[in-house]
């Protein structure tokens, strides 16, 4: 049916129609005000979408008088009129009415496009490094109004439209404006602010599907789950007062400075309410960053916090790759989060996950009807082992997309480090895949050519963007050059964790004494490619998990032997050379398996031995930071060497590590047998009297207080290819450091 008794062009049926069935890609073309007949400057037509209106009156928004008398015009919820004065009419809003039923509403099609041609080409071109300041939903004042505006890439899509609670979830009412060839949908809604739930209904391009309703891929927010709507958050002037640390936070990174890690799972370190609900930011900004720094850490790293629907993921699967969990609390509440650990001096490291997304139908997965963030093929776009996608990291777009999510969280939220989980899972194109599951790359080899470039290329571009951050690497394999630059061939990560260490010494430690001469070397295989990289060494959250237990109950042994071989384990750890991380729980002996859904067992503290673990890795942190010989060469061979690797028939282990010049030596013994060896000859590296600066043993520490009654001078007594030497107590399951003093 078409309009009558209109000055501007009339609408054809044809026109009239997709009107009606919302299936515009350029709305903004035949609705809201439109200019007469050409060459004219008479009067305007106004058109608006307005389901259940009989009339309506297009209202000045300044003087309140009536621009023009709308009516329905036949083609279903499309209301008409002329404006009453010639040329184009001032804002105006619409006043709808019904009978005696009567409201008001916002017409966005009188507003003009907010992106502007550099937008459109940097996204087209996927090298918009502030994506997440074009795309998504932005409060902001556009044209003098207060409002929101919206833009998703969709570049397959037929329609785009934004719903909510404020139209009624409806997709024909306000359908989105197609910008040029970049695939971009935008809209300025005034009148939403702050708080506003929508998703995007999305028309696919082939068969004109409507798709199930889907979240914002750059959404700020979203509603606490199972709900899965995006959430209007703003981001404009959180008061910052952290400049000082933003200023220097990459010392903190440095392979010659201590790094000490805590990982931790927000939702389960400790719960309130009885265990009925995890802990906000601003709780956990009270509680954890001050127990944190008070054990001596210097980093806090958090599983991931971006918005994900299954909390039994941990994270892992996650679909609002910009949005702060609101499991916790809004995106400011989180800013203020990271600013109360950089005010305690803590760096904050958040687990980043561009291997793999959830297959949720509200998420990326055919996110405009065709494989947009995937690959087509489940060859190469579906990860076997989490039944999940896998970005196509080929496509210059979905690259973008990830580097610019990464620099998000570095800039926007002042976030220290990336570490990138399940990097070999993206490294290999048969990873966990059977023959004939998995498509060859050009070359016909297994590397996933295209992930190894998005590698280099986040991290060449983290590294130039966002000054003094580090990334550190999730990566399974000997893949060579984890941690080197990419100029020398290398990912160009900062460090990467040593999973053959963890997986090794685990190995060793859950032996039995009596067995562990046979599995002696171990503990030393290590130190054959210890400088290969620049290594963490991970007792992360895998290591508790699945059957696996926790640490302590991996200890062979009664009470007394499990928290002594603990402890041992710990000082054996924190001597060896690489940054140390531990996962939450492990600083006091946890002693059933980690539980996301439950917190850790904090009355454990009222119990000596526990209480005592904690103590030591307060300790250990402490010596660890304040002994230049334990941290400043930890990733380079020239700071450490073997003085006894070869005991094991006593289980006994020994090794100096050294600081740069000038710096004292700290010597490392550990004895691995619930057996006091007395007299325990061991070669130095220099004369004098050796502080022992630690002992797991210490009675302090839940020991048996063995030891060396705090120091011993060297005998000119030849050992170990050394020409001094010390004679020493090796108190049972310990390990003890000894220093140099200076003279």
């Amino acid at each position: 049916m078409t309009e009558t008794g209109t000055h501007g062009r009339i609408l054809g049926p044809d026109e009239a129609r997709r009107i009606a069935d919302g299936d515009l890609r350029d709305p903004f073309r035949l609705l809201g005000p439109q200019p007469g007949a050409a060459g004219s400057d008479g009067p305007w037509t106004i058109r608006a979408i307005l389901p259940g209106a009989t009339e309506a009156d297009a209202i000045d928004a300044t003087s309140g008088d009536v621009v023009a008398r709308l009516t329905p015009t036949g083609t279903g919820n499309v209301c008409v009129g002329t404006t009453t004065a010639e040329g184009r009419p001032p804002r105006y809003w619409l006043e709808a009415r019904n009978g005696d039923a009567s409201w008001r509403v916002e017409d966005p099609y009188q507003y003009g496009p907010v992106l502007g041609a550099l937008d459109e080409y940097l996204v087209n071109e996927g090298s918009h490094r502030r994506l997440w300041q074009a795309l998504g939903a932005h409060v902001m004042a556009h044209e003098g109004v207060e409002g929101v505006h919206f833009a998703v890439w969709a570049p397959n899509a037929r329609r785009v439209s934004v719903v909510g609670d404020f139209n009624d979830w409806d997709g024909r009412r306000h359908a989105m404006r197609a910008l040029g060839s970049s695939g971009v949908w935008e809209i300025f809604l005034p009148g939403l602010g702050e708080g506003t739930v929508y998703k995007y209904e999305v028309k696919a391009g082939g068969d004109g599907a409507i798709l199930p309703l889907k979240a914002d891929p750059v959404g700020f927010g979203a509603e606490h789950p199972p709900k899965t709507a995006s959430v209007v958050r703003d981001l404009r002037g959180f008061d910052w007062h952290d400049d000082a640390w933003m200023d220097t936070r990459g010392e903190t990174f440095r392979d010659d400075r201590p790094i000490s890690i805590y990982e931790v799972h927000l939702g389960s370190w400790r719960r309130a309410d009885g265990g009925a609900r995890p802990l906000s930011y601003r709780e956990l900004a009270d509680v954890l960053v001050p127990y944190v720094a008070d054990l001596g850490y210097t980093h806090l790293e958090l599983m991931p916090i971006t918005e994900h629907p299954f909390d039994g993921s941990w994270g892992y699967q996650p679909i609002g790759l910009f949005a702060p969990t609101i499991r916790h609390g809004t995106p400011n509440e989180f800013r203020a989060f990271v600013a109360a650990c950089h005010e305690a001096g803590l760096g904050v490291i958040l687990d980043w996950v561009p291997g793999h997304f959830p297959t949720d139908t509200h998420g990326l997965g055919r996110f405009d009807g065709t494989a947009l963030y995937e690959h087509a093929d489940p060859r190469e776009g579906f990860h076997p082992d989490w039944s999940t996608f896998v970005y196509n990291y080929g496509r210059r777009e979905v690259g973008n997309y990830l580097i610019a999510n990464a620099l998000y969280w570095l800039q926007e939220h002042h976030v220290d480090g990336l570490r990138v989980d399940a990097v070999a899972s993206m490294l290999y194109r048969d990873y966990s895949r059977r023959e004939g599951e998995w498509i060859p790359n050009a070359y016909g080899g297994r590397e996933n050519l295209e992930a190894i470039a998005l590698l280099k290329r986040f991290n060449e571009t983290v590294y130039a963007e966002a000054p003094g951050i580090a990334t550190m690497a999730e990566e399974s394999t000997a893949w060579p050059g984890v941690s080197r630059p990419t100029s020398a061939g290398g990912l160009g990560f900062g460090y990467k964790w040593n999973m053959g260490w963890m997986n090794d010494t685990l190995s060793y430690i859950a032996h039995d004494p009596v067995h562990r001469k046979y599995h002696h070397h171990q503990m030393t295989f290590g130190l054959h490619y210890a400088f290969s990289e620049n290594f963490i060494l991970p007792l992360s959250h895998d290591e508790v998990v699945h059957g696996k237990g926790s640490l302590l109950a991996r200890m062979p042994g009664g009470d007394f032997d499990k928290f002594a071989n603990l402890r041992a384990y710990y000082g054996f750890m924190w001597g060896h050379p690489g940054k140390k991380l531990l996962f939450m729980g492990g600083e006091f002996a946890q002693g059933r398996e980690w539980d996301h859904t439950t917190s850790l067992d904090w009355h454990l503290l009222d119990i000596g031995w526990h209480a005592g673990v904690q103590r030591l890795i307060r300790d250990l942190n402490r010596v660890y930071r304040d002994t230049p010989a334990l941290h400043q060469r930890d990733c380079r061979g020239d700071g450490f060497g073997w003085i006894e690797a070869n005991a094991d028939e006593d289980s006994v282990y020994g090794w100096v590590r050294h600081g740069e010049e000038g710096t004292a030596p700290v010597v490392v013994v550990c004895n691995f047998t619930p057996i006091v060896r007395a007299n325990w000859r061991i070669g130095v590296p220099a004369a004098g009297r050796w502080s022992e600066i630690l002992n797991t043993d210490a009675e302090t520490y839940g020991g048996s207080g063995q030891g060396n009654l705090g120091g011993i001078v060297s005998d000119d007594v030849a050992s170990h290819g050394r020409q001094h030497s010390i004679s020493i107590v090796l108190p049972p399951l310990s390990t003890v450091m000894f220093k140099l003093e200076e003279s």
